[in-house]
């Protein structure tokens, strides 16, 4: 019986780690980071379970009929070769390799050896090793054991940088071609009122006005995404928060009505471009103004801290919070629910805290929250 109980289980991880694959492919096209992490690090935990049962001796039988490895192990052991990401088991002062992609890059069959000091220190990250950088996912199965995958930090840039491209190739053709449609129709319409006998002017100016308000309007759409493709690198300073704050704060009092509540140390510095930090966190306040007043609120809140050498800034407001259909686009370039939006603030914000080393997020719906964290 606790023979078949263990083949079961070997059926159910098998099942659990194909689920977890299409949760992460899903939340990875659609850009659900933290579906895609919990996703992620449940399918670490059932290979970690399924390197773990492996490893136990069997209660009955230890070998098949025919006296060759059972059945039970030879499952465990292709679920974890099929894995594509290298499978690390890290003990104090041993690595081995858990399946073939480990296998491979280690050029080892059981232990490496020497063990990478970076996989031997539970508080490293990241592992360079024959010239490619490793980022170090580990899961703890237990007080002596930590599965460790390893990611390839090159390999997800290029992927991000891949994405960003063909988002930014589709934006740039949608714009163009709904901002030219127009502009090349009404000049033709202008040029047969010009050549009628007697001029039309009325007609005339009927056709210019509409024109020249496209022109302005795809103008305005290649000034914005130059301002968002040339951002220039940022010039670190020190800064201290209290002056950062209190700045946006009087400027944000001159502009809205919204009574914005503030929160931060007055002895805290941190080293950033505070120009662009400005502009990041002016984009957030103007959204979350515009999304209180919308609601009739008069509530929006900016708070800055730096906590485990980590700058934390978030921007909450009392609106109606972001649509679910929207929350994967809010930060993709020019789009917008605005009717006069230019669908640049959140983009270019995120851009500016990715410069800085850090990340953008919404990460609260009621209220609204944005937060922006830097390192």
């Amino acid at each position: 019986m606790l023979y078949h109980g263990r083949g079961w289980r070997a059926s159910a991880l098998g099942g659990g780690l194909i689920a977890s694959g299409l949760i992460c492919t899903h939340a990875w096209n659609n850009g659900l980071w933290g579906l895609f992490a919990g996703a992620f690090l449940s399918a670490l935990w059932m290979l970690a379970l399924a390197w773990w049962n492996a490893a136990q001796p069997p209660a009955r039988p230890p070998e098949g009929k025919d006296g060759g490895i059972d059945e039970e192990t030879t499952v465990h052991r292709l679920l974890l070769d099929a894995a594509p990401t290298p499978l690390l088991a890290i003990e104090p002062e041993t690595v081995r390799v858990l399946n073939r992609t480990a296998r491979n890059i280690f050029g080892a069959d059981h232990r490496i050896v020497p063990a990478p000091a970076a996989l031997l220190d539970p508080s490293a990250k990241t592992l360079r090793h024959e010239g490619r950088l490793w980022r170090i996912d580990r899961v703890e199965t237990s007080a002596h054991l930590t599965v460790a995958a390893l990611i390839d930090v090159e390999h997800e840039e290029l992927a991000a940088e891949a994405r960003a491209s063909a988002d930014l190739i589709e934006i740039l053709g949608h714009e163009l071609l709904n901002g030219l449609s127009p502009i090349v129709s009404l000049a033709e319409s202008a040029q047969m009122a010009a050549a009628r006998k007697p001029l039309d002017a009325e007609l005339l100016k009927e056709i210019l006005g509409p024109l020249a308000r496209r022109a302005e309007g795809l103008e305005r759409f290649a000034t914005n995404y130059r301002a968002l493709a040339r951002l220039p690198e940022p010039r670190l300073a020190e800064v201290p928060l209290a002056e950062f704050v209190e700045d946006i704060a009087r400027l944000f009092a001159e502009r809205w009505y919204a009574i914005l509540a503030v929160e931060y140390n007055s002895s805290d510095r941190w080293t950033m471009d505070r120009d662009q930090m400005h502009q990041a966190v002016w984009a957030l306040l103007n959204n979350a103004a515009e999304a209180a007043n919308a609601q009739g609120g008069t509530q929006v809140g900016l708070t800055a801290w730096i906590r485990q050498d980590r700058l934390t800034i978030t921007v909450t407001d009392s609106g109606p919070g972001v649509r679910p259909e929207n929350a994967a686009l809010i930060f993709r370039p020019f789009h917008t629910t605005k009717p006069n939006g230019s669908g640049i603030g959140l983009s270019l914000a995120r851009q500016i805290a990715r410069a800085h080393g850090g990340s953008l997020e919404l990460v609260g719906s009621a209220p609204t929250t944005f937060r922006i964290e830097i390192r």
